[in-house]
């Protein structure tokens, strides 16, 4: 049995399969999800998992050199950003409208699904590399 950190076998194979520049999407429970890519559904309840739990987790499993948000969340949830900035410490951050955001989605190895309800909790990490 697996020690700790992400448990999810599927969440788990999806970041071991990720590449140097590859992107994965942490999500609330609203954000539009093409059908072309792989959805991990972590959502129990609303606000189960939160956005920013599943971010922390995610974080310490995978190497990121970049994420993307919408800028509206700076102005529509700016709790969240302020978490965001936090947990991604010194990884470079770029702001781009919403609608730009989900044009991105279609790029993205895999979408995981939160229990998060607060507008604009979205984050598209771009995988790096350990050395």
């Amino acid at each position: 049995m697996k020690r700790g950190g992400i448990l999810h076998p599927e969440l788990l194979a999806v970041i071991a399969r990720l590449g140097h520049t590859d992107r994965l999407v942490i999500a609330d429970s609203g954000l539009p999800i093409p059908p072309s890519v792989t959805r991990i559904d972590l959502a129990l309840v609303a606000g189960v998992p939160s956005f920013l739990q599943t971010l922390e987790a995610v974080l310490h499993e995978l190497a990121v050199e970049g994420a993307v948000v919408a800028e509206e969340m700076g102005t529509r949830s700016p709790h969240v950003l302020d978490g965001v900035r936090r947990l991604l410490g010194a990884v470079p951050l770029t702001f781009v409208p919403h609608e730009a955001f989900k044009a991105q989605l279609p790029a993205a190895r895999a979408v995981v699904r939160t229990g998060e309800q607060t507008p604009y909790a979205n984050i598209i990490l771009i995988a790096g590399v350990t050395f």
